[in-house]
């Protein structure tokens, strides 16, 4: 396991305490890059900006905010930005036309009048919220609102709209079901099923896991037909709960779990389908929070897990891990893209301290998550096979390659005396192809 640092970091100031969940990054304006929303025990919402360490928006809700969310949830073709509270008060926020408004010289937005401080949509939902998404969970191509409760209960509902005027929000949230869990309900996640079609997982205590089977449609083709659902049928009754555990060992049932993978006590692991097994990767920290990331632009995401004391693992589907250590124990965490500088977004991981800060380390890129060595590196490069046949150097003759390469580095003076293709290079070598990467392993 080998350790990266991370040195472009912005501090943001947060005096509020928030809850796991209220914390995301999307695009909460609708001008394809990222911000940054949070929400506080006290019922604010600060939504964050480019690299400024004010709030760029702040609104105002009922009750404890226990989570957050930013997505399209209306199906308007737009993202709003969610806020749920623990007493249940469900908060609709649209920032896009805050982007016409007249900003300050600072940039912040002019909060004076009371319109632009309240949401453009509240209902009240069942109370005790704890995990939301946002995500199209039925396959219908619409997005569905999904809200985790500390009572064992996971609830989705849909967007009723009454107006037909995509900048207006008129409507409600309908109930579409309500799935009742063993145990505690920690995370939520959307992942591809065998056939294609979505499905909808949440994370049970002890390493396990339960897809939870969207039915609506089929309960409501039942309802239509006459069907009497509480009379006694020769048919089986449809399971919409299918539980799942990652090993025959039970794991401690006090032990809570989150998905994309599942963490244990310090353990992670990333499986296919609901039975296959890829890895199991055992760390020494208490781990909370699980998100996924593509640190390295290859196209393949990286799970990325954090402990609470700022230890945050990167590990690939390779089981290569990378580790990184924030500077403060933090309180709530997350990655994702973000845009902090430059006008784009960028992969970035966010730590909220118990100090009042919010550090976003942003552009937090690997070339590569397997260790390597100079000599691998070299023998990717065309130019440094043809360097080597100019100097008669066997290509195969790795001590010979080795023995070359370390005195090119150390003692480019006597390579200079040799009349060699390398004559003409920089003392230093920094024209040499031999010196693009940092060495991590010995040769």
């Amino acid at each position: 396991m080998r350790s990266v640092s991370y040195v472009q970091c912005v501090a943001l100031d947060f005096g509020g305490s928030l809850f796991p969940h209220a914390i995301c990054l999307g695009d909460a304006d609708n001008d394809a890059l990222n911000e940054l929303v949070v929400g506080d025990t006290n019922g604010k919402l600060c939504v964050y900006k480019n690299d400024d360490s004010k709030p760029w928006a702040v609104r105002s809700c009922q009750g404890m905010l226990t989570c957050v969310g930013v997505g399209d949830v209306c199906n308007k073709g737009k993202n709003l930005v969610v806020a749920v509270s623990a007493e249940g008060w469900f908060h609709l926020f649209d920032l896009t036309s805050s982007t016409s408004k007249h900003p300050d010289s600072s940039g912040h937005h002019e909060l004076a009048a009371a319109e632009e401080q309240k949401p453009v949509f509240k209902q009240h939902i069942p109370a005790n919220t704890k995990v939301m998404l946002i995500s199209d969970i039925d396959g219908d191509g619409k997005c569905e609102l999904v809200v985790g409760y500390t009572d064992r209960v996971v609830r989705a509902f849909r967007w009723e709209d009454l107006s037909e005027n995509p900048d207006h929000v008129s409507g409600q949230l309908v109930l579409l079901k309500k799935w009742l869990l063993e145990g505690q309900v920690d995370s939520l996640s959307v992942n591809p099923g065998p056939d294609g079609s979505p499905e909808l997982m949440v994370s049970q205590p002890g390493c396990g896991y339960a897809i939870l089977l969207c039915t609506w449609d089929t309960e409501q083709q039942a309802a239509t037909e006459g069907r009497d659902n509480s009379a006694p049928s020769s048919e089986a009754p449809i399971r919409d709960v299918i539980l799942h555990q990652t090993s025959g060992r039970i794991h401690n049932k006090n032990v809570s779990t989150h998905l994309i993978g599942s963490i244990g006590r310090g353990t992670l692991k990333l499986m296919e389908g609901a039975d296959k097994l890829l890895w199991s990767v055992q760390v020494d920290h208490q781990l909370f929070a699980l998100e996924k990331l593509d640190v390295t632009g290859n196209g393949h995401e990286e799970v990325i897990a954090c402990a609470w004391d700022g230890q945050t693992y990167i590990i690939d589907h390779n089981r290569t891990v990378a580790r990184f250590q924030a500077d403060e124990n933090v309180s709530a965490f997350c990655a994702g893209l973000y845009a902090c500088k430059g006008g784009s977004n960028s992969p970035c991981l966010v730590y909220v301290s118990f100090n009042q800060k919010i550090y976003i380390y942003w552009d937090v890129q690997l070339e590569r998550m397997e260790s390597t060595n100079l000599l691998k590196i070299l023998d990717c490069d065309p130019e440094f096979g043809s360097l080597l046949q100019q100097l008669g150097v066997e290509r195969s003759d790795v001590s010979a390659v080795k023995d070359l390469i370390h005195k090119t580095l150390y003692f480019p003076e006597k390579q200079q005396q040799q009349s060699s293709p390398l004559q003409c290079q920089d003392p230093a070598g920094t024209d040499s192809p031999a010196h693009y990467t940092v060495i991590q392993d010995s040769l």
